[in-house]
C-alpha cells in the first residue's frame, strides 16, 4: 500500500502534517490540496490539538502547484479557463483555513518554498526555516504572474521587496525571508525539527482558550481602521477576563503559584 499524500502525527497536543509527495516536490496538487482541506477542517474541531506543524517530506517543503496537472487542465472545451478558476479557488479556501484555523500554524521550513509553496508559508502564524532555504515567486519567469501568492507574500513582506520578488522571479535566501519578516527563526538543517518543536511546545503551553481568541483577533483587527481596531479588541480583552482560567491565571501570577488551568489539562 502507497503512503498518504499527507501525514497526520499528533504528539504532546501538537499536530504535524507533513506534505508527502517527494517524488513531485510536495507540490499541491488535487490531491495535496483535498488532503489538506480535510485534514485541516479536522484539526479545527480537534480541541486536544493546540498547535499545528506544516513540514514537507524529502528535499523541499513545496515547490508550488503541480504544472504538469495545470497542463493537463487545459484539455477541456474553454482551454481550462473552469478548472483553473476551481484550481485557485480551492488553494485560497486552503490558505484561508490555516489563517482561520483556532490552533497557530508553524511552517517547518527546507530546501525550497516557491510559488503556491512560499504562499503556504506565508500564510501560516510563524515559520522556522532551515540554513540555505529558498523562497520565491517566480511564475513570472514562466509567463505566470503569481497573483494568488501575492495575497499572502504582500501581507508579510514590505511591498517593495514583494514587488521586486514578483516581478523578477528572484529568489531569496532564508536569511532574506527572516529580514523580511516571512519567516520567524533560520536555524542549522540538522535543527530544523527539533527548533520548531520547541516553538510549537512553548505555544501550546499556553492557555489555549487565550491563544485561540488572539489568534482570531489578530486577523481581525489587522484589517481595521485604526479607532475600530482598538474598539474592537477592548471587547475581546474584556470577553477574555470573562474566563475562569484567565481569572485563575492572574490570580495564580498574583501569588508566585503555577495556574491550575481547568480547560488545560
Amino acid at each position: 500500500m502507497s503512503e498518504p499524500i499527507l501525514i497526520r502525527q499528533d504528539a504532546a497536543s501538537v499536530a504535524h502534517l507533513t506534505l508527502n509527495n517527494p517524488g513531485a516536490l510536495n507540490a499541491l496538487s488535487d490531491a495535496m490540496l483535498a488532503a489538506l482541506k480535510d485534514e485541516l477542517a479536522a484539526i479545527g474541531r480537534d480541541e486536544t490539538i493546540r498547535v499545528v506543524i506544516i513540514s514537507g517530506a524529502g528535499k523541499v517543503f513545496c515547490a508550488g502547484h503541480d504544472l504538469k496537472e495545470m497542463t493537463r487542465g487545459r484539455g477541456a472545451e474553454d482551454g481550462g479557463k473552469a478548472y483553473f478558476n476551481d484550481l485557485f479557488e480551492r488553494c485560497g479556501e486552503v490558505m484561508m483555513a490555516i489563517t482561520r484555523l483556532p490552533q497557530p500554524v508553524i511552517a517547518q521550513v527546507h530546501g525550497l518554498a516557491t510559488a503556491a509553496g512560499c504562499q503556504m508559508v506565508a500564510s501560516c502564524d510563524m515559520a522556522v526555516a532551515a540554513t540555505g532555504t529558498r523562497f520565491g515567486v517566480n511564475g513570472i519567469n514562466i509567463g505566470l504572474f503569481c497573483s494568488t501568492p501575492m495575497v499572502a507574500l504582500s501581507r508579510n513582506i514590505p511591498r517593495k521587496q514583494a514587488f521586486e520578488m514578483l516581478t523578477t522571479g528572484e529568489f531569496i535566501d532564508a536569511d532574506n525571508a527572516r529580514d523580511f519578516g516571512l519567516v520567524n527563526r533560520v536555524v542549522a538543517h540538522e535543527n530544523l525539527s527539533e527548533a520548531t518543536t520547541e516553538l510549537a511546545a512553548k505555544v501550546a503551553s499556553k492557555l489555549s482558550s487565550a491563544v485561540r481568541i488572539g489568534k482570531s483577533a489578530f486577523y481581525d483587527q489587522l484589517e481595521m481602521p485604526l479607532e475600530a481596531a482598538y474598539n474592537f479588541t477592548g471587547q475581546v480583552m474584556a470577553d477574555n477576563m470573562m474566563h475562569r482560567d484567565t481569572d485563575e491565571g492572574i490570580r495564580a501570577f498574583i501569588e508566585k503559584r503555577t495556574p491550575d488551568w481547568k480547560q488545560h489539562q
